[in-house]
């Protein structure tokens, strides 16, 4: 699970009875997995498929996320596409 929100998440006790799994926190978003993220980024070819959107348009960019709408990753740019 990748973001957080104030929710609550249900997790069924069968995912854990039937293997070898658990559930785990994880604060993402310092410098060194940033750096990590990127370095294997340019040593897989891996690239992030974004939905650009001008500053402009940040109050729909934002909607479309909230909504779970946005395709790919939600970008903003303040140069014109």
């Amino acid at each position: 699970m990748i973001g957080a929100s104030d929710e609550s998440v249900e997790i069924s006790p069968l995912l854990f009875v039937s293997g070898r799994r658990s559930v785990i926190g994880w604060a993402s978003g310092t410098s060194i997995d940033s750096q990590d993220a990127l370095s294997f980024s340019v040593l897989s070819g891996v690239q992030s498929m974004n939905q650009v959107f001008p500053l402009e348009s940040a109050a729909e960019a934002f909607e479309l996320m909230m909504n779970g709408k946005a395709r790919f990753r939600a970008v903003l740019t303040t140069t014109h596409h």
